[in-house]
């Protein structure tokens, strides 16, 4: 079966930055809805009409997948608003930070600590993939015929690409 819209494709990949270090290996298949919200416009495009065993190599510039660096989303926040043990690279929900951090971080954002001062913190609310241009190197593993609920939710239910339809072109991978 081709890869058409309103099917699901089962996939692997190994994704590098342009400089050639790997950033993700996907090793076991992981199935997404084409023609839904799983996967970036992009890649879709590149795998239409493909069958299983294709292997599909492509470029993806930051405004095709998770957006450009956007500086107006560093804050710096008290340290002491925190939890003690708090360790960069942590995430924190926008919707489920503390009560005095700065009203204006957006709260439907997942925010990285990036970096940890005695005094203060920086809560990154980029996605750690923005402002890099990506290399997808991805193999079909399997094509079958969406279900009506799948279609329905416009996912396969894998969360992997998951693109935040009020920021178009900044997504989430999990």
């Amino acid at each position: 079966m081709e890869i058409s819209e309103q099917c699901v494709v089962g996939l692997t990949w190994t994704l590098k930055d342009t400089l050639g270090d790997v950033l993700d290996v996907l090793e076991e298949p992981v199935e997404f809805l084409v023609g839904g919200d799983d996967l970036f416009d992009a890649i879709e495009a590149a795998l239409l009409g493909h069958e299983p065993g294709a292997r599909v190599q492509l470029q993806l510039e930051p405004e095709q997948a998770f957006g450009d660096f956007n500086d107006q989303l560093l804050f710096l926040e008290p340290r002491s608003l925190f939890p003690e043990g708090i360790e960069e690279g942590m995430t924190f929900d926008g919707a489920a930070l503390p009560a005095g951090v700065n009203p204006d971080l957006p709260k439907d954002t997942i925010y990285t600590v990036s970096e940890i001062y005695p005094e203060h913190l920086v809560l990154d609310g980029n996605h750690p993939l923005a402002g890099i241009a990506l290399r997808l190197d991805l193999t079909v593993r399997s094509v079958r015929e969406a279900t009506e609920e799948e279609i329905g939710r416009g996912t396969a239910g894998t969360g992997f690409f998951k693109v935040s339809p009020t920021s178009p072109g900044n997504g989430t991978l999990h």
